[in-house]
This record gives C-alpha cells, structure tokens and sequence, in this order.
C-alpha cells in the first residue's frame, strides 16, 4: 500500500453506484479514488487541481455517453493528456474501434479480470520510483 500524498489520482465514471464500488474495492489500496456517475460531474472532476493521472469510462450513461465525455476530455487542453480506458458492457469491436479512434489507450469489457484491469492501468501509471 502506498502512503495517500504518492498515489497517483484515479477518476471512476459510472452511472451504476454498485459498478463503481467493485471498481473502488479492487484500485482503493493502489490509487487515490473519486467517481462521478455522470459525464457532466466527470468533465468537472477531470479540470480540478490535480487533473485525475486516469480515467476509467463506462461507456452507456444517461445524458452524455462515454464515448461524447472522452471527445470532449481529448478536446480540451488541460484534460487531454489523461489516458481514459474505457470499462463497459459493449462489447461489439465497432463501439471499441469508434472508443479507441476517440483516444481512449484501453476498451475492457464487463465481466472484467481484476487482474488485466490492474495490468491495463499499470501501463498508463508506472508506479513511482
């Protein structure tokens, strides 16, 4: 476990509280966790000091999707460079191509492997020295 002022700052966007308590019990101990379940509170969370390290996206929400909230995040200068690794149910490689075209570096369907979540992310935040 890493002391809270060293790990790196994880934002968790689901609209589905349950989603986003299996998320927080499998990252709480690695990262620094906040969650929004709209992409409207996301896009705010995103541009607070210090800009989440990364994003994990679900894909269908009501209002803003996933998908319009990463092509607003690639848009805008302070937020672009956060890798957003999509976390959904659609698994069609259509909606995972279109995901990936908007900038996300990931697209991991549910049921999802704790394990290659856990991976996916260590690939976009090294830990610390």
């Amino acid at each position: 476990m890493t002391g809270a002022a060293d790990r790196k700052k994880v934002l968790i966007v689901d609209d589905t509280p349950e989603n986003i308590q299996v998320l927080m019990a499998i990252l709480n101990n690695d990262y620094l966790i906040i969650a929004a379940r709209n992409g409207e509170k996301a896009l705010v969370l995103a541009k607070m000091d210090p800009v989440p390290d990364l994003i994990l996206l679900d894909v269908r929400m009501p209002g803003m999707d996933g998908f319009e909230v990463c092509e607003k995040l690639k848009s805008d200068a302070k937020t672009c460079g956060i890798p957003v690794i999509f976390v959904t149910t659609m698994a069609a490689e259509e909606d995972e191509r279109k995901g990936r075209a908007l900038g996300a570096v990931d697209y991991i369907t549910k049921p999802y492997s704790p394990t290659l979540l856990k991976a996916s992310i260590r690939a976009q935040l090294p830990p610390l020295p």
